[in-house]
């Protein structure tokens, strides 16, 4: 069971809205194909889910 995620940013989020940008600012992604590991709870979650586009998700 894997209690922490690997998100990757995968696309710009230049010329997204800006509470989506807001959202990668505070997932502590701010370069291209930067990787944080956040834990699996349901606020990263719902941050994964408003970004989902912007980003790539594997269970660490």
């Amino acid at each position: 069971m894997a209690n922490t995620l690997k998100i990757t940013l995968v696309k710009s989020p230049i010329g997204a809205v800006p509470k989506q940008k807001a959202t990668v600012a505070a997932m502590g992604l701010r370069k291209m194909h930067q990787t944080v590991e956040l834990p699996d709870n349901a606020a990263t979650r719902g941050q994964i889910q408003r970004v989902n586009h912007l980003v790539k998700v594997e269970e660490a």
